[in-house]
């Protein structure tokens, strides 16, 4: 059963997304349907477990700080690893299209598997692990992308230098880092501060306080990036 549909003081209904550290987000359709990506179990990685009840989980490549869906599933959950092709759950659909964990074309690190939400009227793009650049034919694999979940950490991934380049390239409206340094977090990655640095001049940052954005589509700010705090 969905939970309650959620609304703004003025009855629109919004989208939720929650960042729980790493790779692992939470969307909440304005109509309850969760949806997680890449959940972790905390613990491993020196950081909170996440309180999740998933009704849909995407797993973008079978490692053990992005595939943890026992913590956050719900029984009867829908669980897709690494699924590529298209489906619909609910109201919720998502295409799965291949990628690499390495420059290599996975002979390192193996396959990564980004996912293409459409959540209400918001089209979302998480890339999981992505170990390369992504070239300008993937903005036309993709199409138009609300918001962008990107790894900018470095080490296991792209760093900040080739997350921006993929940026420009895929041409997103917003983006949301991911898969960086932060404290207590026991991977050598480098940390958001690197990412922002980096930032071309036509791009503007938001710092929440919060890892909760609730929102609608018309009003994600043009190239902005989204930075959440881990509650």
């Amino acid at each position: 059963m969905l939970a309650k549909a959620f609304y703004n003081y003025l009855g629109e209904t919004v989208t939720i997304i929650r960042w729980h550290g790493h790779a692992c987000f939470e969307i909440i359709s304005s109509k309850g349907t969760v949806v997680v990506i890449d959940p972790h179990d905390g613990r491993s990685l020196g950081i909170k477990t996440p309180k999740i009840s998933a009704d849909i989980v995407l797993i973008t490549h079978e490692h053990f700080d992005h595939n943890a869906y026992p913590v956050v599933a719900k029984p009867g959950a829908n669980i897709f690893s690494m699924h590529i092709g298209e489906e619909t759950i609910n109201d919720i659909r998502f295409i799965g299209i291949e990628t690499y964990h390495d420059r290599e074309r996975g002979r390192r690190r193996g396959r990564n598997i980004i996912y293409k939400l459409y959540v209400d009227n918001i089209s979302f793009v998480h890339l999981g692990d992505l170990g390369h650049e992504l070239e300008r034919d993937y903005s036309t694999k993709l199409g138009p992308i609300h918001i962008l979940m990107i790894p900018v950490g470095g080490t296991f991934t792209i760093d900040a230098k080739g997350a921006w380049k993929t940026i420009e390239n895929l041409n997103p409206k917003a983006v949301i880092p991911m898969h960086y340094w932060i404290e207590n977090l026991n991977l050598p990655l480098r940390p958001v501060d690197d990412f922002i640095q980096q930032k071309p001049a036509t791009w503007n940052v938001m710092k929440l306080n919060t890892n909760t954005l609730s929102i609608e589509a018309e009003k994600i700010l043009q190239n902005t990036i989204y930075v959440f705090t881990l509650a």
